[in-house]
C-alpha cells in the first residue's frame, strides 16, 4: 500500500511516515513499547509536565532526519534512496534499549551492558521480523557504512536525537530557554569531505545551542531534585535486590523478578535468550505497580523508600563544591538510624547517597564543531564564535551531592 501515515507532534506539527519499511518500525512492538517509557524518567516530579516518552522522542528525531536529508541533498549531497531510507529507520530505533527511568537500570538491575549495546540486539530482532530490511540501518548505526556523515547524523555533537530532546525537554518541561533554531541549524548543515559542517551564517544559532545545552544540565537533567529522586528509585532497588538474595518473598512482574534473582550482565545476556525478551517486557508501569505492594513490605527500609517514592517525598539534598567528610556522612548516618530503628551500616547503603557530578559543556576533543566560510576553509567553532569563551565552557564543572532521608 502507498501513501504516508500522519502524526500530529506538538513540537514539530505533522510528522510522515511513509508506508512501507518505516511505518512496520514504528508499529513494532518494540517501538510501541517505548510509549510506556517516559523520555526524562523522574524529572517530572520538578517539571509536572515533563511525562513525554521514549516513542514521542523517537518520532521528533526522526522528522528532524528526514529535513537534514533533504536539506542536504538540495545542496547536492548525493544520497541515495536506500541511504536516505536507512538512516530514517536507524534514527527511530535509536533508543529503543531503553528500560524504565530511562538510565537508572543500568546500575542496578543489570550490569556491565549499556542500553545501546541492548538497542543494537533488538534492531538484531527487529531486522528478523521484517525480513532482514534493515541491514543498512545497522551498517550506518554501527558506523561501519563509508558514508561516514549518515552515522554523524545519528550520533554527534549535532545529531538529530540531541536536536529532538533539546526541543521536546525544553517543550514539555516549560524551560523556555532551551528552545534551539533547530530548522535554522539543519538548514546550516553541508557535508565537506564525507564530514558534516555548518555553514558559517549558522553560527549564532550554534553558539545558542551550545549554551542552551549547558542550560538544559543544570537545569533539567541534573536538577538536584531530580538527582535526589532518582537516588531513592537506586537505593530502593538494591534493597529489593538484596532481599531477593535472602530468599524474601517480594511481589513483582515476572520480568521484574526474572532480574531481582538473577544478576544479569552482558555475559548473561548473551548466554539466556530469555534475556532479552525479558527485558522488551519491562516499562515504568513494572516498578509503578511494584512499589505500591512494597510500601506494605514488612522490611521497614524497602517500605520507607517505596512511600517515599510513591509520595515523593525526596530525599533531602547538600550541595557542595568540595566532597563530603566521613565524618559528615556518618554523622548523617547515624541520626537516620537513631530514627528509623536500623543498623548505621544499613542507613549509609540504603537511606543516603553521596555522589558527584562532572560536566564540561565543551570537550575540545568531543564537542568540535567545523565551520564552513564562503571561501571554503573551515574553522571549529572554538576559534570561529566570538561569543563563546571556549576555555570557559570547557572548564569542568563537578558538584558533590549528599542526600538522605528526610527525618
Amino acid at each position: 500500500m502507498n501513501g504516508t501515515k500522519v502524526i500530529n507532534d506538538p513540537v514539530f506539527g505533522f510528522i510522515k511516515i511513509p508506508r512501507g519499511l518505516l511505518y512496520d518500525i514504528v508499529s513494532h512492538p518494540l517501538m510501541q513499547r517505548l510509549n510506556r517509557i517516559s523520555q526524562l524518567g523522574l524529572t517530572s516530579v520538578v517539571y509536572p509536565g515533563a511525562r513525554h516518552t521514549r516513542f514521542q522522542h523517537s518520532l521528533g528525531a526522526f522528522y528532524l532526519m528526514s529535513e537534514a536529508i533533504l536539506s542536504l541533498q538540495q545542496k547536492g549531497q548525493f544520497i541515495f534512496d536506500s541511504e536516505a531510507e536507512a538512516v530514517q529507520a536507524a534514527i527511530l530505533m535509536h533508543d529503543i534499549g531503553h528500560g524504565p527511568f530511562s538510565h537508572v537500570l543500568e546500575n542496578t538491575l543489570i550490569q556491565g551492558i549499556s542500553h545501546e549495546e541492548i538497542s543494537l540486539l533488538m534492531m538484531e530482532q527487529i531486522n528478523q521480523d521484517l525480513g532482514n530490511n534493515l541491514n543498512l540501518a545497522i551498517h550506518i548505526f554501527k558506523d561501519e557504512y563509508p558514508k561516514k556523515f549518515l552515522h554523524q547524523l545519528l550520533s554527534s555533537q549535532l545529531d538529530m536525537d540531541r536536536l529532538d530532546y533539546l526541543r521536546r525537554d525544553s517543550f514539555y518541561t516549560g524551560v523556555t530557554e532551551g528552545n534551539i533554531g533547530s530548522a535554522r541549524i539543519i538548514k546550516m548543515l553541508n557535508v565537506v569531505d564525507d564530514s558534516l559542517v555548518v555553514e558559517s551564517k549558522g553560527i549564532y544559532s550554534l553558539e545558542n545551542y551550545l549554551t542552551t545545552r549547558r542550560l538544559m544540565y543544570w537545569q533539567v537533567y541534573l536538577h538536584k531534585t531530580t538527582v535526589a529522586y532518582e537516588k531513592v528509585l537506586l537505593n530502593m532497588l538494591k534493597r529489593v535486590k538484596f532481599l531477593t538474595k535472602e530468599g524474601r518473598d517480594i511481589f513483582a512482574s515476572p520480568a521484574l523478578k526474572y532480574f531481582l534473582v538473577n544478576d544479569v550482565d552482558a555475559q548473561w545476556f548473551s548466554t539466556h535468550e530469555e534475556a532479552l525478551r525479558m527485558y522488551e517486557e519491562l516499562d515504568d508501569s513494572d516498578l509503578w505497580s511494584a512499589m505500591k505492594a512494597w510500601k506494605h513490605h514488612d522490611d521497614k527500609i524497602l517500605a520507607t523508600l517505596a512511600t517515599d517514592m510513591l509520595n515523593r517525598k525526596i530525599f533531602k539534598v547538600i550541595v557542595n563544591e568540595m566532597p563530603f567528610t566521613e565524618e559528615e556522612i556518618t554523622d548523617t548516618a547515624t541520626q537516620i538510624a537513631a530514627e528509623m530503628g536500623i543498623s548505621t551500616e544499613e542507613a549509609k547503603e540504603y537511606m543516603m547517597h553521596v555522589s558527584n557530578i562532572g560536566k564540561d559543556m565543551y570537550d575540545v576533543n568531543d564537542d568540535s564543531i567545523a565551520i564552513l566560510y564562503k571561501d571554503g576553509s573551515i574553522k571549529d567553532i572554538s576559534e570561529a564564535s566570538e561569543l563563546l569563551n571556549v576555555q570557559l565552557l570547557s572548564k569542568k564543572i563537578t558538584k558533590y551531592y549528599l542526600c538522605y532521608q528526610r527525618i
